[in-house]
């Protein structure tokens, strides 16, 4: 009897203690402001900064992943990384983009240490990642949409990497940036 009642008094002190607090899946992801400053980092490291594309890039986590919650897509689809982006367009890239631009292929060599595609970098290493979808949104003759208009940003998104083939919706990807990052960034402030 008495482990029942020392039980229950644990159970009372955290429910007491946290009272007022749900516990949602969303906390186990990555920290929006922290993810924000490696995207800044890596794309001054790529020479491709700019406060624009780390805010697409920003969406797209949020979209894809829920912001780091999902390293490889659900079921049996080929994405990987936070980003989701797909072995043939990481190969893609690699083959009809990186070829042809040697100083570019060198940045991310020196950046992640690797020089072409790699499906163990393409799920685990964040570096990597990030300069996979930049260097996807990077191809597209489309200039960037203002990070202040997220609507733009979600259609964006949509429009270049989801495409009209993904299941994903602008509404979804506003909905998932604004939850996922922008109260997380409120969250901060307070």
């Amino acid at each position: 009897m008495e482990k029942v009642a020392k039980t229950f008094l644990w159970i009372f002190l955290f429910v007491f203690l946290t009272a007022g607090h749900i516990y949602t899946e969303e906390e186990k992801l990555l920290d929006a402001q922290q993810l924000r400053e490696l995207i800044t980092d890596v794309l001054l490291e790529l020479d491709l900064y700019s406060a624009d594309a780390c805010e697409l890039l920003m969406l797209t986590a949020a979209q894809e992943s829920h912001l780091g919650h999902y390293l490889k897509q659900v079921g049996e689809g080929p994405a990987k990384g936070i980003f989701q982006c797909e072995v043939a367009t990481e190969k893609d890239i690699h083959t009809n983009f990186l070829r042809f631009k040697p100083e570019l292929k060198k940045r991310v060599a020196a950046l992640v240490g690797e020089a072409d595609y790699n499906n163990l970098q393409l799920r685990g290493n964040l570096l990597y990642q990030i300069a996979m979808a930049r260097l996807h949104y990077y191809r597209r003759p489309e200039a960037l949409p203002s990070r202040q208009n997220v609507a733009a940003m979600a259609g964006y998104w949509k429009k270049h990497y989801n495409t009209h083939l993904g299941k994903g919706t602008v509404e979804e990807a506003v909905s998932n940036y604004e939850r996922l990052v922008l109260n997380d960034l409120n969250r901060e402030v307070e």
